[in-house]
C-alpha cells in the first residue's frame, strides 16, 4: 500500500480519533485498561509512519473533556499510563526528531501529568521533522468557548472592536493557533461521528473511517487512509472545473 502513496500530495496535518480500546480489551476478556496499554503500540507505529512519510503534523485525540465522566478507576489508570508513556517515549521522539506539544485544558490534568508533559515538550522543543500534538482534556466546544472568552475580554478592554472580529481572529485564539487545519481525519472502530473534536478546524477535513480497533491499527492502515484521501477531489465550495 505504501508504494501507492503520492509523496508530492501528502496531507500536511492528520488527526486521529483513537477509538476501540475498550472493545478490544473486552474481546480479549480483559479490563478496559488493558486495551489502553496495548494501544501504545498503535500510537508509536502511527507516529513513526507519519514522520517517515513526511507528514508535518499529527494530532491524536488522547483524552476528551467528556472522558472525565468515565469510572474513576479507569480515569486514574489512564492518567498513570499517560505519565509512564510520555516518560518512556521521549527517546523515540528524539530519535525520530519529533516535537511534542499539547492542546486542551492542560491545567485540569493531575500535576504529575503536567510535569511529565512539560518536561517532554521542553526536551523535544527543537525537533523539526514532525510535530506530534496530543489533545488532552480537550473538546472542540471547550476550544471555541475558550477562544470566545479571550476575544470578549479584549473587547471589554477596548483592545479589539467587535466589527474587527474575523474568522482569522477566532483561529488565532484557538488552542491550535499556528497549526494548519487537518486535511485528513482517521477514526478507528467504525464509529461515524466527530465526538467534539476540532469542530472549527475540521470544516473541510476529509474523513476516513475504519472498522479496525485502535490497538490493532498500524502504519499499513495509515497508508490505506492516505491513499483514500489522495483519490478525493477537494473543492472547498468550488466546482470541479474551477479546481
Amino acid at each position: 500500500m505504501k508504494n501507492k502513496i503520492k509523496l508530492d500530495s501528502l496531507p500536511k496535518h492528520i488527526a486521529v480519533i483513537m477509538d476501540g480500546n475498550g472493545r478490544w480489551a473486552k474481546s480479549q476478556g480483559a479490563a478496559r485498561v488493558f486495551g489502553h496499554k496495548n494501544a501504545i503500540k498503535a500510537v508509536r507505529d502511527t507516529t513513526e509512519g507519519c514522520a517517515e512519510l513526511g507528514i508535518e503534523y499529527l494530532t491524536l485525540y488522547a483524552f476528551s473533556t467528556e472522558n472525565w465522566n468515565r469510572p474513576k478507576l479507569e480515569v486514574n489508570a489512564l492518567m498513570q499510563l499517560l505519565v509512564a508513556t510520555i516518560n518512556k517515549e521521549i527517546k523515540t521522539l528524539m530519535d525520530n526528531d519529533i516535537k511534542l506539544t499539547a492542546i486542551g485544558d492542560i491545567a485540569s490534568l493531575p500535576e504529575s501529568c503536567q510535569r511529565e508533559l512539560a518536561q517532554a515538550m521542553e526536551t523535544t522543543s527543537k525537533n523539526k521533522r514532525m510535530t506530534l500534538v496530543l489533545a488532552l482534556s480537550y473538546s472542540g466546544k471547550w476550544d471555541i468557548t475558550n477562544a470566545m472568552k479571550q476575544i470578549a475580554a479584549k473587547c471589554e478592554t477596548g483592545a479589539l472592536k467587535a466589527e474587527n472580529i474575523t474568522g482569522e481572529v477566532i483561529e488565532n485564539h484557538l488552542s491550535t493557533s499556528g497549526i494548519p487545519d487537518p486535511e485528513l481525519l482517521i477514526r478507528t472502530s467504525g464509529e461515524q461521528r466527530i465526538s467534539n473534536f476540532l469542530l472549527w478546524q475540521m470544516a473541510y477535513t476529509e474523513f476516513f473511517i475504519t472498522d479496525t480497533l485502535w490497538p490493532d491499527f498500524r502504519r499499513e492502515h495509515l497508508y490505506e487512509a492516505i491513499v483514500s484521501y489522495q483519490t478525493r477531489e477537494r473543492r472547498f465550495g468550488k466546482t470541479s472545473e474551477q479546481i
